[in-house]
């Protein structure tokens, strides 16, 4: 593709953050924001405790007492930078970070053999693969308006 082409069709479309903030509501954006998070956030603390890491170590986690508060870690400082909107597409790639190894090897419901235990698993899995969906989205849409990534435009 030639230059002069590849400039007309940049030029021609408006940025997607531009036209995102253009079209919504600051409040609801900077509201869905802290909901996604919050998640996160309740969660993370959990990563230090003993029974999380003997948990996920039974599920077969592989340096369980070191991946599980790593994860906590990524988990923690992903979701408050999305909340408050300081570098949150990078810490959207955190919670990415978190989410994908979380997934699956926490909630592989395919190696569940109970059928009731295999449907909560299920469960647990397509909620993380939707949040995952969201935090792809922050990657590219970023924080918003009501944020200090806001702020600093």
């Amino acid at each position: 593709m030639s230059t002069t082409l590849a400039q007309t069709r940049s030029e021609s479309r408006p940025a997607v953050s531009a036209r995102a903030v253009t079209l919504t509501h600051p409040a609801i954006v900077l509201a869905g924001r802290i909901l996604f998070a919050l998640i996160f956030l309740t969660a993370a603390p959990n990563h230090f405790k003993a029974q999380t890491i003997q948990y996920a170590a039974g599920a077969g986690v592989p340096f369980a007492s070191f991946l599980v508060p790593a994860s906590g870690v990524l988990a923690l400082l992903g979701a408050l930078s999305v909340a408050i909107g300081y570098r949150a597409r990078l810490g959207a790639w955190l919670l990415i970070a978190f989410l994908v190894p979380v997934t699956l090897s926490m909630h592989a419901f395919w190696n569940v053999a109970d059928p009731g235990m295999r449907g909560i698993q299920y469960v647990m899995f397509l909620k993380n693969v939707s949040m995952l969906g969201a935090a792809l989205v922050l990657t590219q849409l970023g924080a918003g308006p009501l944020s200090v990534d806001g702020g600093r435009r």
